[in-house]
């Protein structure tokens, strides 16, 4: 039987590793590789990411060593010096980081030992092997974070209890990633925390070289970060807990709960902001509850996502739009024990109805899935269709919600239908973000 990847949600570990240096404050990232990789890379998550832009220097003006048939048979480190050189010599950054393409990988140059040569230079230089072959993008983002928590970050002594710093949110890769950021970070200030990221509004590299002050680190992923969160706790020794990700009401209450208890935050404090935010929260609510409820806009719910996204987005659908769960279908390839553990979580719906949950990354499988679960219609006199229905997915499930009948909003990369600024669906306020948006697709036609 052969194997192969049917319309893939990611791009390879470079593409990854592009889009998360990119996404540093005023980082640059180098590419050793190919000409091809670095602007096909970043032009992906450029144009697939709801258009998110290139930054400050990536997309097509990201430096690369651009290796050819002569650096690969003689050997690409010394072009690659040169490019390093030339690249702090024309371009203005407080970060260089040089990461790998595949070619380069095989003949075994050595990018860590290049980029050490750059040591005492202006501005800091490091690298992280990020071949196309180690993995999807979350591999490159891991890569990339891992080597600033290992090699960038300094030790701090004394740590700082009110300080937490956010992993699992990959630029990019999570379309919303800085609106998501900025809808957790304001949560958290408001418990008093001091809130570390990597990708939100107002840092700095000098911020980032401080993060070892942190008490905590808190991977929204069940997968992902979880590699960069060790580091952090084996170098730094600073402790990690992994989160849902926190959309609407049911999931940013049980978050708030879990990092109030985990930091000793005083319960009193987590049951004020979560009275306050809910007054506001359902001050909006209740003001579609006429046309939900005179037009009926409770639907079968289906989920095509990653891990990350998945369940939550399901909860959020379940728990708090009162809509049917019917079919997830996660684009990820787990362990049998980490997918038990996975589908574990579905257990913790308030609906009385669970869905289905698969495992498939292949997301053009999706339709065949959705014809699994529901029984077919053979030309029946009073047959139970699967019906209204909205899939919530990503770009590549748009033909698929039109064969079915169903409404459809893209949320889960890639993203190429809607164009993506500031929007987050994270904490309350996202919910009623998110709330907007389905609504909308509903409606949007009469």
């Amino acid at each position: 039987m052969t194997t192969f990847i049917e319309r893939a949600k990611s791009t390879c570990a470079l593409g990854g590793a592009i889009v998360t240096v990119s996404a540093l404050p005023k980082a640059i990232p180098i590419v050793h590789g190919s000409g091809g990789c670095a602007t096909m890379l970043s032009g992906t998550y450029n144009s697939a990411s709801g258009y998110k832009g290139s930054g400050y220097c990536s997309g097509h003006m990201t430096p690369t060593s651009n290796v050819v048939e002569r650096d690969i048979v003689f050997g690409g480190e010394e072009r690659l010096e040169e490019q390093i050189a030339n690249t702090i010599k024309i371009i203005d950054g407080d970060l260089y980081f040089v990461v790998s393409g595949c070619q380069v990988e095989i003949i075994g140059d050595d990018i860590i030992g290049v980029a050490r040569r750059f040591k005492n230079g202006v501005a800091p230089v490091l690298a992280a092997n990020t071949p196309g072959f180690l993995g999807n993008g979350f591999k490159g983002y891991e890569a990339v974070l891992s080597t600033l928590a290992s090699e960038f970050v300094e030790p701090k002594a004394v740590k700082d209890e009110k300080a937490v710093t956010i992993l699992g949110i990959m630029p990019g890769q999570d379309v919303f990633y800085r609106g998501n950021i900025r809808g957790i970070k304001r949560l958290l200030k408001r418990l008093g925390l001091k809130v570390n990221t990597f990708f939100g509004d107002g840092e700095t590299i000098e911020n980032i070289k401080n993060y070892g002050d942190a008490a905590l680190t808190i991977v929204f992923s069940d997968k992902y970060g979880i590699d960069t969160a060790r580091v952090f706790e084996e170098k730094h020794d600073i402790p990690y807990i992994t989160a849902d990700l926190p959309i609407g009401e049911t999931r940013t209450d049980a978050f708030l709960h879990k990092i109030g208890e985990r930091l000793g935050i005083d319960p009193a404090a987590i049951k004020a902001l979560i009275a306050e935010e809910k007054r506001y929260y359902y001050s909006y609510i209740e003001r579609f509850l006429d046309i939900y409820g005179d037009i009926d806009l409770q639907r079968y719910a289906i989920v095509s996502a990653d891990i990350n996204y998945a369940f939550s987005l399901t909860s959020y659908l379940a728990d708090d739009l009162g809509w049917v769960p019917h079919l997830v279908v996660i684009n990820e390839d787990l362990d049998d024990l980490n997918k038990k553990k996975y589908e574990l979580k579905f257990d913790k719906l308030g609906s009385e109805t669970k869905p289905k949950v698969i495992f498939e990354q292949h997301a053009g499988q999706l339709l065949n899935h959705i014809r699994q679960s529901w029984k077919y219609n053979s030309n029946d006199k009073y047959y139970d269709a699967l019906s209204p229905a909205f899939l919530v997915g990503s770009s590549l499930e748009a033909s698929t919600a039109q064969k079915i009948g169903a409404a459809f909003l893209p949320v889960s990369f890639p993203v190429t239908n809607r164009a993506v600024l500031d929007r987050g669906y994270t904490g309350y306020r996202g919910g009623l973000t998110l709330a907007e948006d389905l609504i909308s697709a509903l409606v949007s036609n009469r």
